[in-house]
């Protein structure tokens, strides 16, 4: 196998890194500018511009122009903005089946449904329970529209797997929930019987929630995979690539 040639911008995403496990540099912190990391680092400006804007689309930095002390390379912690982007480039090039999406998200859901399930009343659980309830209610809202039903359901999803407690498996399903969402968003635009569909996810989605609330962790988990199976099996053909296998995940 051919080893791939360094590229310049490679020492300051590495030296990045390991400021970051040091402390030496933190959230919030500005990076000097382009002038000084490329001396730092003895990379040329342009090497550094490529490096800022790809840890700005890793969602590590946030970069702006300008003067003053927001303006520049911000560092941040947005972990799921940049694999949804890279999770979306995939699937549009049929490297990522969506079937295979939809599968993990069935994985990662029913895993945190039954640990948020078991777990003992506190107020984080508590919190993270009054929001997702915020969300049921703002979805039963009589004439919602598609998108914002969309919108609020991904949201839902997102906020029932934060209650697992792990931020690895919350980062992965906002990451995925993102990917989607177009997908998605085009599926639900394309059902004719989308009164119907809406209807019938709405009484899913109180079944999960009360089952999560309950401390019923095998039936939270039966009701997420029976769920996610049925909408994803009611996604017309043809609505992306990857539509047809969806139904069968």
């Amino acid at each position: 196998m051919t080893e791939q040639p360094r590229r310049s911008y490679d020492l300051l995403l590495e030296n990045i890194e390991a400021d970051l496990r040091s402390g030496a540099i933190s959230l919030g912190d500005q990076l000097p500018g382009e002038r000084t990391l490329a001396e730092t680092y003895g990379i040329s400006r342009a090497s550094v511009r490529e490096g800022i804007r790809i840890l700005d689309a890793m969602g590590v930095l946030r970069s702006s122009s300008g003067s003053g002390p927001k303006s520049g390379a911000i560092i941040v912690s947005e972990p799921s903005a940049g694999l949804s982007s890279a999770l979306r480039l995939h699937m549009a090039s049929s490297r990522l089946p969506v079937a295979d999406i939809v599968q993990t998200r069935v994985l990662l859901e029913t895993w945190a449904a039954a640990t948020a399930a078991g777990l003992p009343p506190s107020d984080a659980k508590d919190a993270a329970l009054a929001r997702a309830a915020a969300l049921l209610e703002a979805m039963d809202a009589p004439g919602i529209e598609r998108e914002a039903f969309h919108l609020l359901d991904a949201a839902f999803h997102v906020e029932l797997t934060s209650l697992a407690g792990n931020a690895v498996i919350e980062t992965m399903m906002a990451s995925m929930s993102g990917a989607i969402s177009g997908y998605v968003k085009n599926a639900v635009d394309g059902m004719e019987d989308w009164t119907e569909v809406m209807l019938e996810l709405q009484a899913q989605h109180h079944g999960i929630y009360e089952a999560v609330a309950a401390g019923r962790g095998d039936d939270a988990a039966r009701l997420l995979r029976e769920h996610i199976e049925w909408f994803y099996a009611r996604i017309p053909a043809g609505t992306a690539d990857g539509a047809s296998e969806a139904s069968e995940a």
